[in-house]
């Protein structure tokens, strides 16, 4: 049944609160087919909407857009839930709504302070966010997220997540992806040594910290090397790694701070390999001075498959940005942005399911998924959010050879594994902890 128009909704009067303070109770409200709601959903239809029938949930997007060092992964990320979602409103939707996620997009420009003002502004109006860039940003809203029961979706992996209710990852995180880049370096390219290359905070420190459990686990010399963002600060960097000599680097840097390393490493005569964490690669690169280092030295770990695989999940990416406006050049940026969409389609539609659409009935739902369906991009076991976080994270993680030829210059060469290291683990607190 489609939600009526013309019902009698009650006029809610809104306030702005400041970020981190407790709201006061939403107004509910109930749709003609009896689900009831208060933030962030209407009866009236979404703009733009495939069925004018329908009511609309809005969901806020918080991104890296115009100038920190996640851009080129950001706007990416964005389009691709815009296209998820056109695809899921035309497929029918989720029960009587539709889904927005164009209304309340933000630019954080990869800045904690930016991203919280920006939070501040849509909150009144999002039921929860399909979007939110960046470890050390979405810190900066998480206790305003859990005291409003707001459900948010990360563009990130620091292993935080797994103690978080309100927010809702898909695929491994920087400290077990690390731990089984360095047991790959291990077992088959017979690494003794190991440093990890990273910016400070809750990425690079959650990647650093698993690659120094592998290493203990592994017998291995274990170096630290924290850098700063921006292409410009590498060179210490560069002439510690020189100095160490670690026969493996694990990079938790952007895509052009891991270019300007492999490259400037390399062009000093380093032999050691690089595996770098998920957010560090670009297909960009490839065109960049540092591409042959790149294609002689480089790995590319990831919580997924690259663009391009063959998985129903990722076809129907392709095909998604193929019907959009602009035809989209390969970025696994796009990759990211559509498989991070899943666990909140789930958890909508149970939600409506349930008949409570609030976002107190959102957190439920999520709370209450044991898997979801993530058309072969992921396995179902990695959409558990029951239990503690040592038994609901997922442990699996993927290893990609530099390939030109593929559309983002990086090809599987060693699907889902989960290393001795990740195994084992008794996972009680975030790793960088």
């Amino acid at each position: 049944m489609s939600v009526r128009r013309g019902i009698a909704i009650a006029l809610v009067a809104a306030m702005a609160v400041l970020v981190g303070c407790r709201n006061d109770a939403p107004e509910t409200q109930e749709a003609g087919s009896g689900v009831k709601f208060d933030v962030g959903v209407t009866s009236e239809p979404c703009p733009g909407a495939v069925d004018a029938e329908k009511g609309c949930i809005y969901l806020g997007s918080i991104s890296d857009l115009t100038e920190g060092p996640f851009k080129a992964l950001g706007v990416p990320i964005t389009e691709a839930q815009k296209a998820f979602w056109k695809r899921v409103n035309t497929a029918g939707g989720i029960g009587d709504f539709e889904v927005d996620v164009t209304k309340f997009v933000k630019d954080n420009k990869y800045n904690p302070q930016t991203h919280n003002e920006v939070y501040a502004e849509i909150k009144p109006d999002v039921l929860g966010l399909a979007q939110t860039l960046g470890s050390p940003t979405t810190a900066a809203i998480l206790g305003d997220l859990k005291s409003s029961n707001v459900i948010g979706v990360p563009a990130s992996w620091t292993s935080a997540w797994a103690f978080e209710d309100v927010i809702l990852e898909s695929g491994t995180n920087y400290c077990f992806e690390s731990m089984n880049s360095v047991d790959f370096g291990a077992e088959t390219l017979k690494a003794k040594s190991v440093a990890a290359v990273h910016f400070p905070g809750d990425y690079g420190d959650d990647a650093a910290a698993g690659t120094k459990l592998a290493a203990d686990a592994n017998g291995m010399t274990f170096t630290d090397i924290p850098t700063a963002p921006g292409q410009e600060n590498q060179g210490a960097a560069v002439q510690k790694l020189l100095a160490a000599k670690p026969d493996l680097v694990i990079v938790s840097t952007g895509p052009t701070e891991a270019a300007t390393i492999v490259g400037g490493a390399a062009q000093n005569g380093f032999k050691g390999q690089f595996i770098g964490t998920s957010p560090t690669w670009n297909a960009a690169l490839l065109k960049s001075p540092a591409a042959p280092a790149l294609t002689a030295l480089y790995r590319q770990s990831g919580p997924w498959a690259p663009y391009g695989t063959d998985t129903a999940g990722h076809k129907a990416l392709a095909g998604a940005l193929d019907q959009t406006m602009f035809k989209a050049a390969p970025n696994d940026g796009y990759t990211a942005g559509w498989v991070w969409s899943y666990p909140m389609k789930a958890a909508l539609q149970k939600a409506v399911d349930s008949k409570d659409l609030t976002r107190a009935g959102l957190l439920a739902a999520v709370k209450s998924l044991e898997t979801v369906d993530y058309e072969g991009m992921l396995p179902a076991a990695a959409g558990k959010f029951g239990g503690t976080p040592d038994e609901r994270v997922f442990r699996s993680s993927i290893i990609s050879k530099v390939d030109p030829t593929a559309p983002t210059g990086v090809k599987v060469e060693k699907d889902f594994f989960t290393g001795k290291t990740a195994e084992k683990y008794q996972f009680t607190k975030p790793c960088y902890q």
